[in-house]
């Protein structure tokens, strides 16, 4: 019998800046369980990325924002926990539209930080993304 067919799961960020600051959210589950991150998720089946990274910020924070494009993507996987985890992020730069950032769905908290005093307990990549999305918009 042919093995199951084992990927990576397809998932985005959105990466939404405003004012010098960046939009991040304590996660409550794995990955990185209790670390600051960008809000995001797994695309549904037939969703864009675009339209994926829109519904995953209002659905975490109820901030609502317009995708631009995607910037960056990101592997985030383990082997050492079971049960082992691939997820591709794509990272995608978030216009805000309105709306000021409350903790809901699968998030402890949701908050701006300045993008050059971002909390140490963050997931990896956040810095790195977040730097490149301010150096896209000219901030």
């Amino acid at each position: 019998m042919a093995e199951a067919h084992r990927g990576p799961v397809p998932a985005v960020i959105a990466v939404v800046l405003r004012q010098g600051h960046v939009l991040l959210v304590r996660r409550r589950n794995r990955p990185n369980a209790g670390q600051w991150g960008f809000p995001g998720g797994k695309i549904e089946y037939g969703e864009t990325v675009l339209a994926a990274a829109e519904r995953e910020l209002l659905e975490e924070t109820g901030v609502t924002g317009r995708a631009c494009h995607a910037i960056d993507a990101v592997d985030v996987m383990s082997d050492a926990t079971p049960p082992a985890y691939h997820y591709l992020l794509v990272a995608i730069l978030v216009d805000w539209l309105q709306g000021e950032p409350q903790a809901d769905d699968d998030v402890d908290e949701a908050a701006w930080f300045p993008i050059d005093a971002l909390p140490a307990d963050r997931s990896a990549n956040v810095r790195r993304v977040a730097e490149r999305a301010a150096e896209l918009i000219g901030r």
